[in-house]
């Protein structure tokens, strides 16, 4: 088995070994993983923080050995804040990271950092004030971070700022936490789930206070949510139907 560690700001995971095939998540600074099949050109891995699997492109991240796979995976991460930051390496050259990016493995590439960084677990009510964070991010399929994002991305990269793993996709996600029988049960940082109509999880958002809703939908937008689902005060209809809500934290 081999691993590696991405060494760039975002790396794109795509569905299938080539540029045009689907992208279905990103790698983010930091991030580390497992390598399960490499070719000339392309990686199959598997992420370490929740077990995505996806092709890379091989120029786009740097293996490392076992034990630094092991050694990361053992600490608490330790994770950028500022929107955009730069790290320096050891030729003095500036690369662009962004917030949420992973700084546990500055020493084993051999760069600097100066920024502002958090690690381990915040309280629940901070989970709004970091979704505000990613507030009219445009909306990009398989999106996580401030320039561009999908719903799932969203909940997931929040709750990761604040010390929380989530799974990647919203169905995924859904498994997670204690169901919730009525909105007003729900708490500030509690995640909702929407289906379509076959009944398959397909959206997710954080829930506010006073039946408001943060989620990524065209961009990162906060509507009315009630029994039905979103609201969208925009277009002045429904757009997503309620399944359950989740209490995670």
């Amino acid at each position: 088995m081999q691993y590696g560690i991405c060494n760039l700001s975002i790396v794109p995971l795509r569905n299938e070994p080539t540029d045009t095939s689907e992208l279905v998540s990103q790698v983010i600074y930091g991030d580390f993983f497992k390598i399960l099949e490499q070719r000339k050109n392309w990686s199959k891995i598997r992420l370490a923080f929740d077990s995505y699997e996806g092709w890379v492109d091989n120029k786009q991240y740097l293996e490392i050995t076992e034990d630094i796979y092991k050694s990361l995976n053992k600490e608490t991460p330790k994770l950028s804040t500022d929107l955009v930051e730069f790290i320096e390496d050891n030729n003095n050259q500036l690369h662009p990271i962004l917030l949420g990016s992973t700084l546990n493995g500055l020493s084993y590439l051999e760069h600097k950092h100066e920024g502002n960084y958090i690690s381990g677990e915040e309280a629940k009510n901070n989970i709004i004030q970091t979704a505000f964070l990613y507030l009219n991010t445009p909306y990009l399929w398989g999106g996580k971070t401030p320039f561009g994002i999908d719903c799932s991305g969203l909940t997931q990269m929040v709750y990761k700022l604040n010390g929380y793993k989530l799974l990647r996709d919203a169905s995924q996600q859904a498994t997670q936490g204690e169901a919730l029988s009525f909105i007003e049960e729900s708490e500030p940082g509690d995640l909702a789930f929407f289906d379509n109509n076959e009944g398959i999880i397909t959206h997710v958002g954080i829930i506010m206070k006073d039946n408001y809703i943060i989620h990524a939908h065209g961009k990162v937008r906060i509507d009315r949510l009630d029994h039905s689902g979103i609201y969208n005060v925009d277009k002045k209809i429904h757009t997503h139907k309620l399944r359950v809500i989740k209490k995670v934290i």
